[in-house]
């Protein structure tokens, strides 16, 4: 059945109900960033494939919004379907709220699942109907209805996690998340984000493709704590970790219940982000609902020092396999075949050789010549390049270890690049050494230290429509807040958060380039002008000097490439073959 087709039975159910425009997001009942299976409803729709995105029908016609990120791949998927791409932040393109308050007319319906549409994103739906005297639904899961053979909830056990890996027991995470909610004068706090639950009760799960966490909501109190569950991805040993933790175990469908039972005069702390619309409803009109940022969000983007000394060890593993892989491509390139999806399967190959790999941490972004101006593309069976010993492949990719998470994106040189491919690689390596080599003050905000990222692009006349780099779970997702570098982000950077550094450029039909490492944040001097920070580099893989015109680099960049270059040396060529070694002593040489 083809995404027309599929919007047309949608536009039928909406007429059946009087819907008159449906909305379609990308999230599961978690507002998680990427979903099982069984939560793709808007891929199952419209054919567009990105983990970011939202579908809009109306009676006519049908639209999708998604980000500077995903435009070339989206406009390719859906071109053949009735669907109109809205490229979200360009100009002249209504943000999803504008178009509602544009196109929703006195007594028409705006609906969607509930149970996938955030809360604060609700609020201000309904405040738009009611402006337009409008109503809102939220009964009605249309894909579901549509979905023949859809597929299953998960039901993968789940594990814990040893404190030689946490750094921190359950009962004092519970003791510091209690101690935030007396702070807001809270009674109960509801946790519905997946990453917050698995840090939280140190449990790992296989629910996510890529992301260990579990399907679960969660409820703590002052003495109480409460976890919702499938029964069945429960071990003994499991179950008696939760008791010895006073958590109680419930069922995950009693969830909706508990809620609706909560005792008249409790204020209830949860954050309108990272719940659901059906949650916010299901809690009874006299609770007082407190809205702030998760305690657990905050407390889990600082890494304790047993997590650090693992990301380290995690991430020389890591780019002992990078630097493996690296070696391989650029030694059999032009005598072998290769392709976009055998480069990534070598790559996963040398993870997998590594002590303590559980996953990837992503799909592997495997991406040569203009592929790689799509920034998160995914080879297909009908697009999977054919690697020539010339131009660029841009590999982004991640593991999950039991000691940490990574994502390193590395851009190698096959063979001969012409003068522009050079200047942009070396535009995009001096961001990527601008925001590594900065020292500032405590209390620079996001957007502060994202401009400093961009300035040797914008530089010349070029940008890039994503932000510079985001957080970094521990054995949870890859991409993790509070700490993001984005124009838009006001978030204060704290001691000991990892972060990404990411920046890029993308040039539609021709190539795309970027370089990634992950950086700790570490208070630098303490003087009468405040705190001083800097970023420790924890990714140790080579960039590849095959790319760099040294005439662009000053004196200072080429001495930070050449620390970091050594840096890499020492911690990676221990665990190579001779070969490998003196290949490496060449890629990571002075400058």
């Amino acid at each position: 059945m083809k995404a027309d087709e599929k919007i047309e039975k949608i536009r039928k159910l909406m007429a059946e109900n009087k819907i008159d425009i449906y909305i379609i997001p990308s999230s599961d009942y978690h507002q998680s960033e990427d979903v099982g299976e069984y939560f793709r409803c808007r891929e199952f729709v419209s054919g567009f494939t990105g983990s970011a995105g939202t579908l809009l029908i109306t009676k006519e016609k049908s639209y999708l919004w998604t980000d500077g990120r995903y435009f070339i791949q989206a406009e390719k998927e859906i071109s053949d379907t009735e669907i109109e791409l809205c490229r979200a932040g360009t100009e002249g393109v209504p943000t999803i709220t504008e178009f509602l308050k544009n196109n929703l007319k006195k007594d028409e319906v705006l609906g969607f699942d509930g149970k996938t549409v955030a809360c604060r994103e609700m609020l201000n739906y309904k405040k738009i109907c009611d402006e337009k005297n409008a109503k809102l639904n939220t009964e009605y899961d249309f894909v579901g209805e549509i979905w023949d053979k859809r597929p299953s909830l998960s039901k993968e056990k789940i594990f814990l996690l040893d404190i030689k890996y946490s750094g921190e027991n359950t009962h004092n995470k519970l003791k510091r998340v209690r101690k935030a909610m007396k702070e807001e004068g809270a009674d109960i706090h509801i946790i519905s984000s997946l990453d917050d639950i698995a840090w939280l009760f140190n449990i790992r799960g296989r629910d996510i493709p890529c992301n260990p966490v579990v399907l679960s909501y969660a409820a703590v109190t002052e003495k109480e704590a409460f976890i919702f569950i499938d029964r069945e991805k429960i071990t003994e040993a499991v179950e008696e970790y939760f008791k010895e933790n006073n958590i109680e175990i419930k069922e995950y469908s009693e969830f909706y219940d508990f809620l609706k039972n909560i005792e008249r005069g409790k204020k209830v702390l949860l954050d309108y982000e990272r719940i659901n619309s059906s949650v916010y409803m299901s809690i009874p009109f006299y609770s007082e609902k407190i809205n702030r940022t998760n305690p657990t969000q905050e407390l889990k983007a600082v890494k304790n020092e047993t997590e650090i000394k693992n990301i380290i060890n995690a991430h020389i593993k890591d780019g002992t396999a990078f630097t493996k892989f690296m070696y391989w491509l650029k030694n059999n390139i032009g005598k072998e075949e290769i392709t976009e999806i055998s480069a990534s399967n070598m790559i996963e190959k040398f993870r997998r050789e590594q002590e303590g790999f559980i996953e990837l941490s992503f799909d592997t972004i495997s991406a040569y010549g203009s592929n790689a101006a799509m920034m998160h593309y995914t080879a297909g069976e009908n697009s999977n390049a054919v690697l020539k010993p010339e131009g660029l492949l841009l590999v982004d990719s991640g593991g999950q270890y039991f000691q940490g998470t990574t994502d390193i994106t590395r851009t190698i040189a096959l063979g001969n690049i012409n003068e522009e491919i050079k200047t942009h690689y070396t535009a995009v390596l001096r961001s990527l050494i601008a925001l590594s080599d900065t020292k500032f003050l405590y209390g620079t905000k996001g957007y502060n230290l994202d401009a400093i990222a961009r300035r040797p692009i914008w530089e010349i006349g070029l940008d890039y429509r994503c932000a510079t780099g985001h957080g970094v779970g521990y054995l949870l997702n890859v991409h993790e807040g509070p700490n993001i570098f984005r124009m838009s982000a006001p978030f204060v950077m704290e001691e000991n958060m990892i972060t990404t550094i990411e920046p890029g450029i993308y040039i539609e039909g021709s190539h795309g380039i970027r370089i990634e490492n992950e950086v700790l944040s570490k208070n630098w001097i303490k003087n009468e002008y405040g705190q001083f920070m800097e970023f420790i580099p924890v990714t140790f893989a080579p960039i590849d000097l095959d790319a760099v015109d040294v005439s662009m680099l000053s004196k200072r960049e080429k001495e930070w490439l050449n620390n970091y270059h050594k840096l890499v040396f020492e911690k990676i060529s221990p665990f190579l073959n001779q070969k490998e070694k003196e290949w490496l002593k060449i890629y990571t040489r002075e400058i």
